[in-house]
């Protein structure tokens, strides 16, 4: 008899034994949990909606303080880590600090009230999906208007506030700043279903990936910029931003749901071993 299909059993079964064990590994977990959650399809919405309210609040705070603001597209270019070349690209598509106050209408504001509480309720869609949570009651939606006032704030000091002489203790109090603005906003948007140990890894894990994202746009973005806008003009520089938020939407709820996993996987190997024992 053929020794052929022996062979073939016992590597299948050799096959199943692996992909048993990655299934049932932090990281199988985590790639189902992602495609429940859907990550890239709520990543694309976050672009979107952040295109529509990110952008415009951006532009209004940073003209708000003309003196000492340092104007959007400053902020955005060094939010994205790119050049100096890269950057006068992008200051070519957005007004100055103050002129955009004075062209704001009271149609642009209410419009952008609107997709800012819708921009809050896709963020807070994410993290209930991050942690298997029913979605909120209809009168939970003034967390929304919270959220925003204080992303108003928050931003506005991200736009007025340089890093002076001291570089390196200004990424330290922006990154400690974003890490407690983050970990207040799942527990606001969670309506506190969700504990704050729980949520702290998951603050701790975005900012790291934002920081992460800044190097990549150093690397990608940066060149990106100014080789589309000689091929396509401003909207060139208007998908690389855009690519750029989808980035950004890809690390706050991966952030999220890697957060949720370094929360649980101790108690759990923890468990496992007690069993074995």
């Amino acid at each position: 008899m053929p020794m052929n299909p022996p062979r073939v059993a016992d590597r299948s079964s050799r096959f199943g034994r692996l992909r048993r064990v990655v299934s049932r590994s932090p990281a199988g977990r985590g790639w189902r949990r992602s495609r429940d959650l859907e990550l890239g399809a709520r990543s694309l919405g976050f672009a979107a909606l952040g295109l529509l309210t990110l952008v415009p609040l951006l532009i209004i705070v940073s003209s708000a303080d003309p003196e000492h603001g340092r104007g959007f597209a400053q902020w955005l270019g060094e939010g994205i880590g790119v050049s100096g070349a890269s950057r006068q690209q992008i200051g070519r598509l957005f007004a100055q600090p103050g002129q955009a106050l004075r062209a704001t209408t009271a149609f642009g504001i209410a419009a952008l009230a609107v997709f800012g509480l819708t921009f809050g309720a896709a963020v807070q869609t994410g993290y209930e999906k991050v942690w298997g949570l029913p979605p909120a009651r209809w009168w939970a939606r003034w967390r929304h208007v919270l959220w925003l006032a204080v992303l108003t704030g928050y931003l506005f000091l991200s736009a007025t506030t340089t890093l002076g002489r001291a570089p390196l203790a200004g990424v330290a109090v922006a990154s400690l700043s974003a890490v407690l603005f983050l970990w207040w906003s799942q527990r606001l948007l969670l309506g506190g279903r969700v504990r704050w140990r729980a949520l702290l890894p998951g603050a701790v894990v975005t900012v790291i990936g934002l920081l992460g994202l800044r190097v990549f746009s150093m690397l990608v973005f940066s060149p990106s910029i100014a080789s589309n806008a000689l091929a396509y003009g401003p909207v060139g520089i208007m998908l690389v931003i855009q690519s750029w938020l989808v980035g950004v939407g890809v690390v706050v709820f991966g952030g999220a749901l890697v957060g949720r996993l370094v929360y649980e996987e101790p108690p759990r190997a923890a468990r496992l071993l007690k069993r074995r024992g």
